[in-house]
């Protein structure tokens, strides 16, 4: 029966509102809890990047690519993982073909700009902004994600099914390399146009096809399994625990069995293990180191690190120093003290420090000034691990005497 009550599943953006609604409303109805397409999210959108731009850039040898291929006739898929070269492109067909690639917000600054609409969201929660090229009939199949996405219309039309119904089937089909469905039973179907934006949580099933050539961008959220965090923070516990801290049992009684695990054994266990505890202190400093270090890629020390005198040099003459696009940030009290994460490690500053470093993509002479030390010692400590890139001024040509 239709629950009459339900929020809607479709709905118009307006100027004020890019969700169609205010933000507190999207994540209390709708974030990880059903999906919402909002038209015209994007009304005057301009896709940063062209089809040639993303082929050009699935052919470096550092981007994530790949390409999935389609046949129709006996539903046969491919998948192929770059770096590509230009031939590959020039010998697809013309139909069935999707080229994605990973972390284009990395390598585009327009595209990375599009994350800005998304500060309704924690930015330590955002992975990264794929972009899919699809021939006309191009798709991935019918799957899931176990994260949060958006998914924005950049070029053409893309006609997507989603199975918003409780408890969908999602079982993998085992003749595939990729992760595809082996039963898909769309309740909604929409075709979107450029500046369309479709919101899914996780587990929802979905298919997105290729009406003509068309490009989308897939906004990602950073969901680490249970598995990896407590994996990672049990390591991370474990660092800090000494040969001497082991299983003891004081007071053993005779055994029943002495095969018997028996359950006064299983509390001194429990004991042994209250290390994996944490007070929230603790528990910040590894989850910020975890998270801004969570699928990272790791960032080569330049051959020639500037020296602080260089540093402070270009930004007296008008550089700046600006983030590496790959590095991650985030931030967490600690008392009244902050701790600054970036790419995994932690730096202590105050917490206006640790705010504007962990915001901030450049940084010129008077931000840079305006740091607390030992902020301004962190900066030039980055800027000569790789994680700062030094911007000399740009230099405008002198126009000649008439």
């Amino acid at each position: 029966m239709h629950n009459s009550s339900a929020p809607p599943i479709e709905i118009q953006a307006s100027r004020k509102h890019r969700l169609g609604m205010p933000a507190a409303r999207f994540l209390r109805d709708y974030w990880q809890k059903r999906p919402l397409l909002i038209r015209s999210a994007f009304p005057d959108l301009v896709s940063p990047v062209s089809p040639e731009d993303l082929a050009g850039l699935a052919c470096e040898q550092s981007a994530l690519s790949r390409i999935v291929t389609h046949q129709p006739r006996g539903d046969r898929w491919t998948l192929r993982h770059g770096p590509f070269a230009e031939a590959d492109f020039t010998s697809m067909g013309p139909r069935d073909w999707t080229l994605l690639v990973q972390d284009v917000d990395k390598w585009d600054a327009d595209v990375r700009a599009l994350l800005d609409a998304f500060d309704f969201i924690p930015r330590w929660r955002i992975d990264d902004v794929m972009i899919s090229y699809a021939a006309p009939g191009g798709s991935v199949g019918a799957h899931v994600d176990q994260y949060d996405v958006f998914l924005l219309q950049g070029l053409g039309a893309r006609r997507w099914q989603v199975d918003a119904s409780p408890n969908p089937p999602t079982a993998f089909r085992d003749d595939v390399e990729l992760k595809l469905l082996r039963e898909f039973h769309p309740t909604h179907s929409w075709t979107l146009e450029p500046g369309d934006m479709l919101y899914l949580p996780p587990g929802v099933p979905h298919h997105g096809v290729a009406a003509d050539a068309c490009l989308t961008y897939s906004i990602g959220m950073r969901a680490p399994s249970q598995a990896e965090l407590l994996t990672d923070f049990a390591d991370h516990l474990a660092q800090g625990i000494g040969e001497e801290a082991r299983y003891v049992d004081p007071g053993l009684a005779l055994p029943m069995d002495p095969f018997e695990i028996d359950a006064a054994a299983l509390t001194r266990v429990r004991h042994a293990l209250a290390a994996l505890q944490a007070d929230d202190a603790s528990l910040a400093a590894w989850f910020g180191g975890f998270i801004s270090g969570y699928r990272s890629v790791g960032i080569a020390a330049p051959p020639r690190p500037p020296t602080e005198a260089a540093v402070r040099k270009a930004l007296a003459a008008g550089g700046s120093l600006a983030r590496h696009p790959f590095v991650r940030t985030a931030w967490a009290r600690q008392g009244e003290r902050a701790l600054l994460f970036v790419g995994g490690a932690a730096f202590e500053m105050s917490p206006t420090s640790a705010r504007a470093l962990a915001a901030a993509t450049t940084l010129d002479a008077g931000q840079f000034e305006a740091l607390v030390e030992p902020a301004q010692a962190i900066v030039i400590a980055l800027a000569r691990s790789g994680s700062y890139i030094v911007r000399k001024p740009v230099r405008h040509p002198r126009k000649a005497r008439q």
